[in-house]
């Protein structure tokens, strides 16, 4: 049998209001065992305390900082256009958790540790993602926006298609990443006893497909990840 029996995964587009609503919704109505959330330690301490990084703060971090500061920038746009700021889902999850007085793990790799994938990306991807994230600030509306949870497939095609490097960086070596640390998850509530562990995890839409993958090939072993960050909240 696979992990994936014990674990389900929600994906998300960060900047959709029906997120943040099939977050609760599923949480609330599964009552889980654990929640878990697609963050790591930094980013959930930056979300908790509305922490916004500002452009003399990305200087001073340097060339990390200003890869932070421009992909923050996009978000923050994308939620404008669709009604939600970025990570209302993750507090979503993280209300339902409490909510129901169960744990909240956080699954993903280090902020720091992919900032560093970030900056070592090919030239030619990183001019190319520099044009494309400009483009976005342009003020060009052409009709209404399409719903992005029906795009999001194509948009992650396109993306693997003109970053190959990147997406093996922000898609692939992240999912090993979450499942790996899902595993231990469901591994620790056996070894507290419970038999048949469920596990909600709440991650981005792009990310479902590759960690369902991951699971369903991971026949029932126990074994920790070199890659381990998940902890209780």
């Amino acid at each position: 049998m696979s992990y994936l029996r014990y674990v389900r995964l929600i994906g998300t587009m960060h900047v959709s209001p029906k997120s943040r609503e099939e977050v609760i919704r599923t949480i609330l109505n599964e009552k889980p065992h654990a929640v878990a959330i697609e963050l790591d330690r930094a980013r959930f301490l930056a979300m908790n305390e509305n922490r916004r990084m500002t452009f003399e703060d990305a200087l001073r971090f340097g060339r990390k900082g200003l890869i932070n500061y421009a992909l923050a920038k996009v978000e923050e746009k994308l939620g404008e256009e669709f009604g939600m700021k970025p990570g209302e889902e993750m507090k979503a999850a993280i209300s339902a958790a409490q909510a129901l007085g169960v744990p909240l793990y956080l699954i993903d790799e280090d902020i720091n540790v992919i900032l560093s994938k970030i900056a070592a990306a090919p030239g030619r991807e990183k001019l190319l993602m520099a044009l494309e994230a400009l483009g976005i600030f342009l003020p060009v509306r052409l009709g209404e926006p399409s719903d992005p949870m029906a795009e999001y497939r194509l948009m992650m095609v396109q993306f693997q298609r003109r970053y190959p490097y990147l997406y093996r960086v922000l898609v692939e070596e992240r999912n090993e990443v979450m499942a790996r640390n899902l595993i231990s998850i469901v591994e620790n509530l056996r070894l507290r006893g419970i038999k048949k562990p469920k596990v909600i995890a709440v991650v981005g839409l792009g990310h479902k497909p590759g960690i369902e993958h991951i699971l369903d090939r991971a026949k029932e072993r126990r074994f920790r990840s070199p890659y381990w960050t998940a902890g209780v909240v």
